[in-house]
């Protein structure tokens, strides 16, 4: 078998391997799930007017959307416009009567299975080649790397399925409303960036799945320039950081490269910034019809939300920081006399209480350290100044939107097998999120 040959059984083997664990993430998750809140469709309300040209709703919406915001005589949603946007399919089955309801359970679904897929797919992210025994050799692969590095594909399979299953995402997620679909939409929407930026170099793909993801949180806009950054800082004419190429073939880009000259950064910052400009660009002027100024999203205009102590300060205030800290990393579950003798807060819970696994976060080495130590910095510091952590959830929920940047950290630290320490942890992570997920959603263990 020739190189060539061996690299396409590989990409083949690769691709069935994701679509098989995407299945099962997608299957793991809908039976063990209960959509509990999947009524608060609040984008899928604001979707189904927008297709008849309306930014609001005229009539009064069920008492149960108390969200909903009062103003000039509609009622308009606090969510960003890609959040809407991206209930437009959703509306558009509603409207011509395929579907009845908000399918949040089915939709959280299929979020976590593509979540999967392109988290398997983004541990080649890392790749030298992971069999050693392999004739193949990575592309300008550094010497002191090793051929195997990101792991073997046991270990890409259990990375793949961490971010989901081994953290609080479960049970958030598996809520089915409108903030949760919004945080997994943000959570799939950086997966897939990250994989059209590292691995399967697109500049015009992975500026899309940006705009999903900032579209649904508006706040990941931040982490704009490291996308850029990682595009630019990369080799042109290389599909991504790690992916292998036979000699030959590599000899001929080579050679193609200097005969016809690579894209310069230019075009391929037009590329990448293209749809989440207009995204912006759009969600300014929709935020100016709607509240006559391109900065507000109407949050603060839910009813009595502005009265609610802890906003007495603002939406976004340093006050917050010590409230927000101390959910996400320190606060504890209360104790119970029977099965499983602890319950989580309603209200939060420290991320390394409910996901253990993070603890090897902290591990020295890989590729992308300081990029996703910076995303993770900066995203926390604004997730903290936020007046609220998070109300009703498991642990703290905002912080999915970090996930993608530690799956960076925890697949490029690690060696390349699974070890006793990440299996044990893992297989701990697992436990604690999917008794948390009973106790949410299949029981009344835990109430508001």
């Amino acid at each position: 078998m020739t190189e060539d040959e061996l690299l396409k059984a590989r990409n083949s083997r690769d691709l069935w391997i994701a679509l098989g664990v995407s299945l099962f993430g997608a299957t793991a998750f809908y039976f063990s799930t209960r959509a509990t809140l999947h009524d608060l469709d609040y984008t899928n309300q604001i979707a189904s007017v927008l297709l008849h040209g309306q930014l609001g709703l005229r009539e009064k919406p069920p008492d149960w959307l108390n969200e909903m915001i009062p103003w000039q005589g509609r009622y308009y949603s606090a969510f960003p416009l890609g959040a809407v946007l991206s209930m437009l399919p959703v509306a558009l089955l509603r409207n011509t009567g395929l579907i009845r309801s908000f399918p949040g359970h089915v939709l959280a679904a299929l979020i976590a299975g593509l979540c999967v897929y392109f988290f398997f797919q983004l541990t080649k992210a890392f790749k030298g080649d992971w069999n050693n025994s392999s004739p193949i050799r990575p592309l300008a692969l550094p010497a002191h790397r090793s051929l195997s590095e990101g792991g073997s594909p046991f270990r890409r399979v259990l990375l793949a399925l961490f971010p989901i299953f081994g953290t609080w995402t479960w049970c958030n997620l598996g809520f089915g409303g409108a903030w949760q679909v919004a945080l997994g939409l943000a959570l799939l929407g950086q997966a897939a960036a990250l994989y059209f930026t590292l691995v399967r170099r697109s500049p015009f793909v992975a500026g899309a799945f940006f705009a999903l993801a900032f579209g649904n949180r508006t706040e990941l806009l931040i982490t704009l320039p490291l996308y850029l950054y990682l595009f630019l800082h990369q080799s042109n004419g290389r599909q991504g950081a790690a992916v292998s190429i036979p000699p030959q073939t590599g000899n001929a880009i080579g050679k193609g490269i200097l005969k016809r000259g690579f894209p310069g950064k230019t075009q391929i910052l037009i590329r990448f910034l293209c749809l989440p400009a207009a995204l912006a660009l759009m969600t300014a002027a929709y935020n100016f019809a709607r509240f006559h100024s391109i900065f507000d999203f109407g949050y603060i205009h839910i009813p009595e939300v502005a009265q609610e102590p802890w906003y007495k300060h603002g939406l976004f205030s340093i006050n917050a920081i010590p409230w927000n800290i101390y959910t996400m990393l320190f606060q504890g579950y209360e104790s119970l006399a029977y099965f499983p003798y602890i319950r989580p807060n309603g209200f939060g819970c420290s991320i390394f209480l409910a996901s253990p696994f993070l603890c090897l976060l902290f591990r020295p080495g890989g590729r992308y350290k300081v990029v996703a130590w910076v995303a993770i910095s900066v995203l926390t510091l604004v997730l903290c100044l936020h007046g609220n952590p998070g109300s009703w959830q498991f642990s703290y929920r905002y912080a999915m939107v970090l996930l993608p940047w530690m799956f960076l950290l925890l697949t490029g630290n690690g060696p390349a097998k699974i070890s006793v320490p990440e299996g044990s942890l893992f297989t701990v992570s697992v436990a604690i999120n999917a008794i948390a997920t009973w106790q949410f959603l299949w029981t009344d263990q835990v109430q508001p």
